[in-house]
């Protein structure tokens, strides 16, 4: 057999997700390099190592034990990378987090200068909503995860990165009696985020907590499509600010004052509480506890016009 580290990987994407776009997606390749490259992994194999029904790709029980065998190698490759770096008195390893979809916006800042300080480490980042964040990190699988609503029932360690603030936005300014927020939100057509979205949660919980009924006109996946939809004209939501930057010096979107807005939550990063860090978490931890504050009055600063 002469199957490559690279097929390897590819094979190993694609039965965690069990779709060749999403694989493609995470891996940063297309999806006919993925295809190509799982045909010619398969075409080593005499038993199948996946199955399409329809649009839907299945790993077969031998696909999986493959899998298995191929984390167990990708992790020794790392092993031998990280083990080369530490001789050489290098911070080596992998950093593996787990970022709310809206934190897209904020955990790369935090992040750049210490990998830039140390290239011998390798970042894992996964995007996703907050209750696939939370389920990652209460099973261990990564060393922090991003959020700004804080898991109530797990017990935890964190640092604080940045204030969260989110707004009523439309993609036009709006004169409302801004004391009256009931009024306000009684017929204003709301787009919403998908159930387990931290976003979804703190803007239902700022509507409950003010008994205010609202007319919800859509429902969609990421902040990036709600944005998407207000500047169509088609509705209107609450968002963090940290998303819709670039929206608003163009004007694209406009942000409509509302009394008890904005909700203000905080960007944290967390980790289980008595978590043994690895050498490489433990440095990440000690950079953010000297620079976070450095980073955010560099980075931020817009976010104080606001």
């Amino acid at each position: 057999m002469k199957y490559t580290l690279n097929q390897l990987q590819i094979f190993l994407k694609v039965a965690e997700t069990e779709s060749i776009t999403k694989a493609a997606d995470e891996l940063h390749l297309t999806q006919p390099a993925v295809s190509i490259q799982l045909k010619n992994f398969q075409a080593q194999f005499d038993i199948a190592l996946t199955e399409a029904i329809g649009r839907k790709i299945y790993i077969t029980p031998f696909g999986k034990e493959i899998a298995k065998a191929a984390e167990t190698i990708i992790e020794q490759v790392y092993a031998i990378n990280y083990k080369s770096a530490l001789y050489k008195g290098q911070i080596a390893g992998r950093l593996k987090i787990a970022v709310v979809s809206t934190g897209k916006y904020v955990m790369p800042y935090f992040l750049s200068e210490f990998l830039a300080l140390n290239p011998a480490v390798e970042l894992t980042m996964d995007v996703t909503n907050k209750r696939n964040v939370i389920e990652s990190l209460a099973n261990n699988e990564v060393d922090f995860s991003l959020v700004s609503v804080l898991p109530p029932k797990m017990d935890i360690e964190k640092i604080d990165l940045l204030k969260n603030k989110l707004y009523l936005v439309g993609n036009q300014a709006k004169a409302f009696d801004t004391n009256a927020p009931k009024e306000v939100f009684k017929n204003l057509p709301l787009i919403v985020r998908e159930e387990g979205s931290g976003t979804r949660q703190t803007m239902l919980e700022y509507l409950n907590r003010n008994d205010i009924s609202y007319l919800k006109k859509m429902e969609l996946t990421s902040n990036e499509a709600v944005k998407q939809a207000i500047i169509a004209g088609m509705g209107y939501s609450i968002m963090p600010l940290i998303g819709i930057k670039n929206e608003l010096f163009n004007n694209d979107l406009h942000i409509l004052p509302v009394k008890g807005l904005p909700i203000t939550t905080m960007w944290s990063l967390i980790w289980l509480k008595g978590k043994q860090h690895s050498t490489v978490a433990a440095a990440y931890i000690d950079y953010l506890e000297n620079f976070k504050n450095k980073m955010v009055a560099s980075t931020f600063k817009w976010y104080e016009q606001f």
